[in-house]
């Protein structure tokens, strides 16, 4: 059931997008030879793609918690926590959808 949300390439269109990935600088904040002000640390890409790999990871363990329930292998409290931490993890994945969406709107109002 969730195996089609675990591949982040299906999220619009990821593949593409790992080229571009690696043009950006990952060193950290101590390397040498940097010049103030340029990108380090973690790209935005990298953050987006670990932030979708814990949500789909929550709701995998959600789904196999809740069976394991009904095989009563795991206890009522078990499966209510594992689905209490599934759905803050789809909310946040849907309140930052609404963010980007409102982005986007903003940016097709403004004047050119």
């Amino acid at each position: 059931m969730i195996e089609s949300v675990t591949k982040t390439s299906a999220l619009s269109g990821i593949n593409g997008l790992d080229s571009l990935s690696s043009s950006f600088s990952t060193k950290g904040l101590t390397a040498e030879g940097t010049t103030p002000g340029t990108a380090t640390g973690e790209t935005f890409l990298s953050a987006l793609n670990s932030m979708a790999m814990q949500a789909s990871d929550n709701l995998k363990q959600a789904e196999q918690t809740s069976f394991d329930g009904l095989m009563g292998k795991a206890n009522t409290r078990e499966v209510v926590d594992a689905v209490m931490q599934a759905e803050q993890s789809l909310q946040t994945a849907i309140a930052f959808r609404d963010k980007i969406v409102n982005a986007y709107l903003e940016i097709t109002k403004m004047q050119i």
